[in-house]
């Protein structure tokens, strides 16, 4: 066990959030220099239309109104397409942009894949507006401890 939590750690709160430039639903291209000023909640999860996913992202979504005042954004991200991405933010009404890491080079930086090498372990990190991690955990906490780390950084 500690082999695969030293191999696969997520990376340390207090360090820098790797950059990224991908593409995203809603034809945007989106960069970690475009939330620079904001705390960023990046959700790595597996796949697209899934129950746990539907889940998680649809909380964010219904919740949005505990992260108003907090200058908070969010973004999803996986491997799936884009027309997979697409169809998934329209049938739930998500606002903010799912990022396509076709070749899982952000999952990778943030260390969110499984052993495997392919598959996506369900991550979770907020970046602060100065682009430093501040928190970081697998699976799916609460929306009301990501609010709560996020009034610390406020």
């Amino acid at each position: 066990m500690s082999a695969i939590v030293d191999t696969y750690s997520l990376l340390p709160v207090g360090t820098q959030a790797p950059d990224f430039d991908l593409p995203a639903t809603g034809g945007r291209q989106v960069k970690l220099a475009d939330y620079l000023g904001k705390n960023l909640i990046v959700v790595f999860y597996p796949k697209d239309q899934t129950p746990g996913c539907t889940q998680q992202l649809c909380a964010l979504r219904d919740d949005t109104e505990l992260f108003q005042g907090l200058n908070t954004e969010f973004v999803g991200c996986n491997p799936d397409s884009m027309e997979s991405h697409e169809k998934f933010a329209a049938a739930q009404s998500y606002k903010f942009p799912i990022l396509v890491d076709a070749n899982r080079t952000m999952a990778k930086a943030y260390r969110a894949l499984k052993e495997d090498g392919k598959g996506i372990q369900r991550t979770v990190y907020i970046i602060d507006t100065k682009g430093v991690i501040r928190f970081a955990k697998q699976g799916l906490p609460p929306d009301s401890e990501l609010v709560e780390i996020i009034k610390t950084l406020n």
